[in-house]
């Protein structure tokens, strides 16, 4: 029997060594989404490679649901997601963990309706939501039971519009008088009518409510365990880079937005520059916010169980902040 060199049997190892266990390692697949995350990662967009060279790529998808669907399918290293859906994820046993919050609150209550100058002057109104159980849909209806309100009888609660957009489009339309729109859809309305006007700032009125946890802790940036765990000199770089390109966005806002528009995530420069202070952009690592991210869980959690997957997800849910 004719023997197999053995320089010939490490050049094989060697080749299928490479081939599957470290193939892994040869990218990292950020997904994000389009609107304010996107928008505060726009410098990490525009330049993935001054952060990890030939190995991180960002993809920007149109909604959660696209992100939810590529986590299950694909297995991505990193995403964006709604801190509620993320603790739906967790639950279900996928193994990501929330790294940080990138974007805090986002929502208003915008329209034409002159009438309201508090919380009180919104009884019997007709008020419109994208989503029967969505995450503007309960927080608005968490906001009107401090307020005194039996959501289903005090207000009219109108969910014909059935996505972001077509309820941003009726808004700017005249269609609808009064609806809880985020942004950057807030600015795309008033862009194509100015008379629309601001009539509350949910995320103001958060505050007021959790005076000791005042900010919204809308948007997380989630890692899979098993990234976190053998990269964390990548996340720390990643996240890094993020925080930065937060800053400089929001201190020089006319220069993000070119490149906003450029990423086609907004048409317009002076929308984007418009919507930049409503975004509330600003990196926090999940691990120095466990109150905010817990008191915003708890109230998804009395809605209705099934907005964060049953249960409210245990520590384990929040990634340290690497050691560095």
């Amino acid at each position: 029997m004719q023997r197999i060199p053995a320089v010939f049997l490490t050049l094989v190892l060697i080749l299928s060594g490479c081939h599957s266990g470290q193939v892994k390692d040869k990218s990292v697949t950020l997904l994000t989404l389009k609107g304010p995350s996107a928008m505060g990662m726009i410098y990490l967009i525009d330049s993935p490679d001054q952060v990890i060279p030939e190995k991180l790529h960002v993809e920007i998808l149109d909604e959660p649901v696209l992100v939810r669907a590529r986590i299950l399918k694909d297995k991505p290293e990193l995403a964006v997601l709604p801190l509620n859906i993320g603790a739906i994820l967790y639950n279900k046993d996928l193994p990501y963990q929330v790294i940080a919050i990138p974007v805090w609150g986002t929502l208003y209550l915008f329209g034409s309706d002159t009438s309201i100058h508090s919380w009180q002057s919104l009884k019997n109104k007709r008020i419109f939501l994208m989503g029967k159980g969505a995450t503007p849909d309960i927080l608005f209806r968490y906001l009107l039971k401090i307020h005194g309100f039996k959501p289903d009888r005090d207000v009219i609660l109108d969910y014909s519009f059935p996505t972001h957009i077509d309820l941003a489009n009726a808004v700017s339309a005249g269609q609808a008088e009064l609806a809880v729109i985020s942004e950057p859809l807030v600015s795309l309305a008033r862009a194509r009518n100015p008379s629309i006007l601001q009539i509350m700032d949910l995320n103001a009125e958060w505050a007021k409510a959790f005076p000791g946890n005042p900010s919204m802790p809308q948007t997380a940036l989630m890692g899979r365990k098993d990234f976190i765990r053998d990269h964390p000199d990548w996340i720390r770089k990643i996240c890094e880079a993020w925080k930065r390109s937060i800053d400089r966005v929001n201190l020089h806002p006319e220069q993000a937005a070119g490149r906003i528009v450029f990423h086609n995530i907004l048409p317009d420069p002076a929308i984007a520059v418009n919507s930049i202070p409503r975004c509330n952009l600003k990196f926090r690592y999940a691990s120095e916010i466990r109150s905010e991210i817990g008191q915003y869980l708890q109230v998804f959690f009395t809605f209705n169980p099934d907005a964060v997957g049953g249960k409210l997800p245990d520590e384990q849910f929040i990634c340290q902040k690497p050691d560095y």
